[in-house]
């Protein structure tokens, strides 16, 4: 019976080529793009679920009134540990943003090698009692218990010792403030599928931070260690985190009090931080879970817009099938077998889709990739084909059933008599599923709309100074810092460089340097938390910085060197107005030691990150830290690829011990927007697959119905209708459902894109008229989808028309 269903099945094929040409490339389409989403949803899924006894793992973060933060004070690793036998051990990892770009060298002479590292971290030894990490070489046990030690991933060891093992090898570490030996004690193989994606480790005891580090004993201050613990066995997160707050009190209480601060600590399972975390100082960018059930939810609404078409366009062939029906039931059939047999096409169709799809993943999946920055393969994920047989089936019953069931409820003695015309109730469920599929259509076009108007909005929008054509060259050395003076001369020479300067820290790039400003006869616990960087005299005027009231700093001014300038919101946060800042003095504690600064100038508000952040209050000062970390250079329009030579031409003559590397600080800004801007990629490219799937069931209706129609247009015709009362006719019942379709889903757009919106802190307000051209290009598109088949139908010889009939 099988067998006989399936010659059927192939036979009908046969006999209606436009119809399952339809049918199988929309199906194609759709199971092609929903497989590729299974791929990407469960590539993401699967961060940081390799770690054993992965339930098992947190993170304790904290949060203040204002933010949450990923990282702790120095002392409260080792504190938990202590403190609580439900933790079976803990670990920190620091990371200081700025310093974690770390030079390698190994060799002399020919031999030697050099590279950046990037994502560098000190780490715990503890670390890999926690996280799981796959040696190559060296063991977990062994590695970073002894002072001065490194682990290496083995893609940066390759690079530096090829196949050798280089355990026991001495490596020189390039920090910007000194060089010093480590010992590399194990290579881990490569994964990136964690939130930890460091390709080095190092010790937290060393020579270079390692003072520090162990100095760490304020539990206020330094929110820089990024704490890790394994609870044992049987234990109850949620009533482990509601003793924290008792445990903060008792460790960090009277340090938060005499600094007037407040914080609270809670749990993060270490399987969600990559797609549920999104706090302040991460230790890389995260994924997101919106935009995987976004991405889910497309995937199912174009594989039901490809469903769709098939069920449509069954149903709409009723009259062709109808007598077949009828014979099978007068000889005997049940309608449950003819159901099956109505079924078992819709699956011989699926199952080609599926093949046609396959082929369409495999030339696809390179430019996805590409798009999402992924490198996904069919064969690298074993459970594709489970996958690909559950989505068919379902995609193959779902589409087939509403047609069986249909198809089989005909009377035999009604179809065979020629008494076989579409009920209302037919009619009707076909309109409203066309309805259904050109409402998620809109909705995917308003939505890449919007997403691209924001995007435009954020990347054009007025930072509060000028990142365009500013060159960025990172110092990383202390003899390259020493050289900073010879270095500006001779770059300030070449034509096409207009100013040069330097800071600590440039916008475009995460900063973690803050400290607690307070005011003339306040204390500590008054004060202000404010962002700051070092920078050189020149650096407002070099950046085009806005100054709303006061002076810049210059060098004639011998006291600047104790002098401040703050943004809007930073004066606004200490209760002045701008004209009253302007040579009040502010306090603040360093190293040890109680610090005055003069406010000498005011700038307008600025971001020094992306949009999607808040304006922080923020302060620039000449003197606090080391303002020789980032070379600025303001250069002009022109030959960029012989300005990045010339430039490095004179790096090298000046004698800097580190490799040339440099960006543009507009490039830094764009990379905040990355994911963004893949999200509206993949949304525009889901909404051209969407739009195409509907068309195509559209022609399909519009064929079926202009066939249907064929002696009422001939009547038409003799009675004196023109082409364009024909075209008008046939065109509009379906422009009808695409402007219903609209009006549902306007709304819905709305208030989903508002919604995303709100993720960034500057954002555009949604204006009528995106409606109005989504729903002109809609209206179009669907009228040039039906005009063919309408204006062949009105051309059509009315006499042969009425003599077929």
């Amino acid at each position: 019976m099988i067998r006989n269903y399936l010659k059927i099945a192939l036979r009908n094929i046969r006999r209606s080529v436009v119809h399952s040409a339809i049918n199988v490339f929309g199906l194609a389409l759709g199971l092609a793009t929903c497989l590729t989403i299974i791929l990407y949803i469960a590539d993401e899924w699967r961060f940081d679920k390799h770690h054993k006894h992965a339930d098992r793992l947190f993170r304790v973060a904290l949060a203040t009134p204002t933010e949450k933060w990923s990282a702790l004070p120095g002392p409260a690793g080792p504190a938990l540990a202590e403190d609580f036998a439900e933790v079976e051990v803990a670990a920190r990892i620091v990371r200081f943003p700025g310093f974690d770009e770390m030079l390698l060298k190994t060799g002399e002479g020919t031999a030697r090698k050099e590279l950046f590292a990037q994502s560098a971290c000190y780490a715990d030894s503890t670390l890999f009692d926690v996280l799981s990490y796959d040696f190559k070489f060296g063991t977990p046990k062994a590695a970073l218990n002894k002072p001065n030690t490194l682990v290496l991933s083995e893609k940066v060891a390759d690079k530096l010792f090829g196949a050798e093992n280089p355990v026991g090898k001495v490596i020189k570490v390039g920090l910007p403030f000194g060089v010093f030996d480590y010992t590399v004690t194990g290579v881990y193989r490569n994964t990136d599928k964690s939130h930890v994606n460091a390709q080095l480790l190092l010790s937290m005891q060393n020579s270079d931070l390692g003072g520090w580090i162990v100095e760490q004993r304020n539990w206020a201050a330094n929110n820089l260690f990024h704490t890790y613990i394994k609870l044992r066995e049987g234990t109850d997160p949620k009533a482990f985190e509601s003793r924290l707050p008792a445990f903060l009190t008792r460790r960090g209480g009277d340090d938060l009090k005499a600094m007037g601060i407040s914080k609270s600590l809670f749990l993060q399972p270490v399987t969600d931080i990559y797609l549920r975390s999104n706090i302040g100082n991460e230790l890389s960018p995260n994924g997101n879970i919106t935009y995987l059930y976004i991405f889910g939810s497309i995937a199912i609404f174009i594989l039901l817009i490809a469903c769709i078409n098939f069920m449509n366009l069954s149903t709409a062939r009723s009259e062709q099938r109808a007598k077949e029906v009828g014979i099978r039931k007068s000889m005997g059939a049940y309608r449950e077998s003819i159901v099956y047999q109505f079924l078992g096409e819709s699956l011989v169709m699926s199952i080609l889709a599926l093949l046609l799809a396959i082929g369409i993943i495999l030339v696809c999946l390179p430019i996805f990739n590409n798009l999402m920055g992924k490198d996904l393969r069919m064969l690298d994920e074993p459970r594709f084909v489970f996958w690909m047989a559950a989505v068919t089936l379902m995609t193959g019953l779902f589409a087939g059933l509403y047609p069986a069931f249909y198809l089989s409820s005909f009377r035999p003695v009604s179809v065979l008599k020629g008494r076989i015309t579409g009920s209302f109730g037919a009619v009707a469920a076909r309109k409203g599923l066309v309805v259904f599929q050109f409402t998620i259509s809109i909705i995917l076009i308003l939505g890449a709309v919007v997403t691209w108007q924001q995007l435009s909005f954020i990347q054009n929008q007025n930072l509060g100074f000028d990142k365009d054509q500013k060159l960025v060259v990172p110092l990383k050395s202390v003899k390259t810092s020493n050289n900073y003076d010879v270095l500006k001369n001779e770059l300030l020479r070449n034509p096409n460089i207009g100013m040069v300067t330097s800071g600590s820290v440039h916008p475009g790039i995460e900063t973690m340097e803050d400290l607690l400003f307070y005011k003339e006869g306040q204390t500590v616990r008054d004060a202000v938390d404010i962002h700051f960087a070092t920078v050189e005299t020149d650096y407002v005027e070099t950046l085009g910085f806005t100054l709303l009231a006061g002076r810049s700093f210059s060098k004639e001014y011998g006291a600047d060197s104790s002098s401040i300038i703050l943004n809007e919101a930073a004066v606004k946060e200490l209760g002045w107005d701008l004209r009253q800042a302007i040579g009040k003095r502010l306090f603040y504690d360093f190293n040890n030691g109680r610090r005055e600064a003069t406010v000498v100038g005011v700038l307008k508000n600025f971001n020094h990150q992306s949009l999607h952040t808040d304006i922080k209050p923020y302060a620039l000062t000449t003197s606090i830290t080391d303002k020789h970390q980032y070379l600025i250079a303001k250069v002009r329009p022109g030959d960029y690829r012989k300005l990045i030579a010339d430039v490095k031409t004179t790096w090298q003559r000046v004698g800097s011990d580190v490799p040339f590397t440099y960006s543009f600080m507009d490039e830094d800004f764009q990379r905040r927007y990355e994911k963004d801007q893949r999200t509206a990629d993949l949304v525009l490219s889901f909404t051209l697959i969407a739009i195409a799937i509907a068309c195509l069931g559209l022609f399909g209706l519009a064929t079926f119905s202009a066939a249907q129609r064929t002696k009422e247009i001939g009547v038409r015709k003799v009675l004196g209708a023109s082409v364009g009362e024909i075209v008008g006719m046939l065109s509009k019942e379906f422009l009808l459902l695409v402007l219903a379709a609209f009006a549902i889903a306007s709304p819905i757009a709305w208030f989903t894109m508002s919604r995303w919106l709100q993720t960034f802190a500057y954002k555009i307000n949604i204006e009528w008229w995106i409606f109005l051209l989504s729903g002109a290009v809609t209206l179009l598109v669907a009228f040039l989808t039906v005009f063919w088949q309408s204006v062949k139908a009105a051309l059509m010889d009315p006499v042969k028309s009425l003599r077929s009939h």
